[in-house]
């Protein structure tokens, strides 16, 4: 939300909101001129607004959501503001997937500013070559994160598309696989014909997403057959990645990455596919991706903590946990410790199983409860029981409710060169600080 109201600011309207506390963002929203009520209530609306734009979190009980509804002022969501502003852009980009969004737009990002596409930037986290989550440019080349949750990633009106990956998640919303992958073809036939879907030849049945609609494909993925590919991935000796890019079968150069991961070199092939398709040189691409070093909350390093390293990552679902355990695998360290706070009760019942064996890949883990998020029942599971799940695969798992005990127990157990990783999309990584103090 703060992004897209610092594009309006920027674009002179006046902005006003609410948010539960003050943050470094709220303070440089107000620095730019927006007006920040500390308080969520009916009274912060106002018949002079001309729109409320509300984002899909906010439950239908908010009190401002209420009285906008009563006073009959026009209501938009987020994702529908943002469908909006993509009208503006000759070359709209929008980033879809399960996973890995935040980390792929902000590759690209990192490509076009290499390449001096002065473009506007929308991302879910705070990338250093910005200085936050948004950037306001001068052309007409807009990238956004594309969330499939509520069937958001409807109302964007994209030039180019990128999915990532499908996989089953936002199950309090989707009925199953066959329905998100729907939502995922939907999404692909609101490209125009001349527009352009760089997609995952990994996904399952892949073609059937685009059979039919209208526009340019380009694949990407790890076999020689796909339009993009990758081969012979090495790590240097602080688990950095590289591979050999082939192009249509072709061997084409060597790439080298300053993230860990595998996942990070499929990420990469979608970000060189976009440059291309966009005109950049690959010297040039080479260059916007060497820059990234990741983003705030995507294996990002912490700080040391009497010879631990201390990495925070937002994996909050099973795929994620096994490429973020792969990665740690190639970074340096001898023993590997997690603190795990599971993602809402729906996603720890429905994944349950795959949660324990995944989680069962560290050397000591521990769970703290369920971050609820927008949820209120807790449809009977718990981490207590996640941890004797994990427990069956042998590995050392420990349940702790308290973040300070957790901190104490960490301090006391951790040894001179453990890699140690607060990992959820909750608040655990202030466990991560509460070390660090």
């Amino acid at each position: 939300m703060s992004g897209l109201a610092e594009i309006l600011l920027r674009e002179g309207f006046t902005v006003t909101g609410s948010d539960a506390h003050r943050s470094a963002i709220t303070d440089a929203l107000e620095q730019k001129g927006a007006k920040i009520q500390y308080q969520q209530v009916a009274s912060n609306i106002q018949d002079s607004m001309d729109c409320v734009v509300y984002t899909a979190a906010i439950s239908r009980t908010n009190g401002e959501l209420i009285e906008a509804i009563a006073r009959r002022i026009p209501l938009l969501t987020r994702a529908e503001l943002l469908g909006q502003l993509m009208l503006n852009y000759k070359t709209p980009i929008a980033v879809s997937g399960t996973h890995g969004k935040t980390t792929t737009t902000s590759l690209i990002s990192h490509v076009l500013l290499a390449g001096n596409l002065d473009p506007t930037i929308s991302v879910g986290g705070i990338l250093g070559e910005i200085g936050g989550n948004i950037r306001v440019g001068g052309s007409d080349t807009f990238i956004t994160e594309a969330c499939e949750y509520t069937n958001s990633f409807l109302d964007f009106h994209p030039k180019i598309s990128i999915i990532l990956n499908i996989e089953e998640d936002h199950l309090d919303f989707f009925q199953d696989i066959e329905d998100i992958r729907n939502s995922f073809r939907q999404f692909v036939a609101r490209l125009p014909e001349d527009g352009t879907v760089i997609i995952n030849g990994e996904i399952d049945q892949y073609e059937e997403i685009y059979q039919g609609i209208p526009c340019h494909v380009i694949t990407y993925g790890p076999s020689l057959a796909y339009d993009y590919s990758y081969d012979h991935i090495t790590y240097d000796d602080k688990g950095r990645v590289s591979f050999d890019l082939f192009i249509k079968g072709v061997y084409i150069d060597r790439i080298d990455l300053s993230v860990t991961g595998r996942h990070n070199a499929s990420n990469a092939l979608s970000a060189i596919a976009a440059g291309q398709l966009l005109g950049l040189d690959l010297n040039i691409i080479k260059q916007g991706l060497q820059k990234f070093v990741g983003t705030n909350r995507r294996f990002e390093y912490k700080g040391m903590m009497g010879g631990v390293t201390i990495v925070d990552d937002y994996a909050h679902h099973p795929t994620e946990i096994d490429a973020t355990i792969s990665a740690a695998s190639h970074y340096p360290h001898r023993e590997l410790w997690c603190v795990f706070q599971p993602h809402t009760y729906t996603r720890t019942k429905v994944f349950f199983q795959e949660f324990a064996k995944a989680l069962s890949g560290v050397d000591h883990l521990i769970l703290t409860d369920i971050y609820a998020a927008r949820e209120h029942d807790d449809l009977g599971v718990s981490s207590e029981m996640l941890a004797h799940e994990v427990k069956n695969y042998g590995t050392d798992v420990v349940y702790m409710q308290d973040f300070q005990k957790i901190a104490n127990y960490l301090r006391q157990f951790c040894r001179d060169g453990d890699l140690l990783i607060t990992m959820g999309a909750g608040n655990v990584v202030d466990i991560a600080e509460l070390l660090l103090e």
